[in-house]
């Protein structure tokens, strides 16, 4: 990380009145979120291609079909 971007949040969380930890607990959040975001648009970018109408007709039966194996 740049020296900037980090006296930037240092300087947020300090303002915040953040605690010990907070910096990791920030870091960690901003990563999970940000490897959430790539994995839904390669996902999107994958499925592209096919019709929407199909791709949620096959979400559905697979909602269905683990609803029905958990009871």
């Amino acid at each position: 990380m740049s020296d900037e971007t980090d006296k930037a949040l240092r300087m947020f969380l300090a303002q915040a009145g953040s605690r010990k930890g907070d910096l990791s607990h920030f870091v960690e959040e901003a990563v999970q979120r940000r490897l959430f975001d790539m994995t839904v648009e390669r996902i999107k970018n994958r499925n592209a291609e096919f019709p929407q109408d199909e791709l949620l007709d096959l979400i559905e039966e697979a909602v269905i079909d683990t609803r029905a194996s958990r009871s």
